[in-house]
């Protein structure tokens, strides 16, 4: 091999391979909310505060969703630490006071966790107890 010559892929190449991954489970979350009668209102939304993976109403429920694909549903689980909760916390709210039509909605924080080979893991309110 030539001096200076890398093998494999580069740290860009993995860093797009995981927002396809990414942006893919985001897509099967989202079509999992609408079959469960939710509408999406918009995909990974960048606020002062944070980005939100998926935004989805039903009835009176603003859900802002995470969304996480690991290779097991408890992984997915396990993968959104308090730091990162409490970011989505903020960002709900932000997103929820400067647009309109949301600010009559209650707002839950919505978890989708995605594993291959599994249907998708919905939970409603994910972090009330925490």
């Amino acid at each position: 091999m030539a001096a200076g010559v890398r093998q494999g892929p580069t740290r860009s190449d993995r860093g797009s391979a995981a927002r396809k991954v990414g942006r893919r489970a985001e897509v099967i979350a989202a079509l999992w909310l609408m079959a469960k009668g939710y509408r999406i209102l918009g995909f990974r939304l960048a606020t002062p505060l944070g980005e939100i993976d998926l935004l989805a109403k039903r009835g009176k429920v603003l859900a802002v969703v995470e969304v996480k694909q690991r290779t097991t549903i408890d992984d997915a689980l396990d993968a959104v630490k308090p730091t990162q909760r409490e970011r989505l916390r903020r960002a709900a709210t932000h997103l929820a006071a400067h647009r309109a039509g949301l600010r009559d909605l209650v707002v839950r924080l919505d978890l989708i966790a995605v594993a291959p080979g599994r249907p998708p893991r919905h939970l409603p309110d994910a972090w009330s107890g925490a």
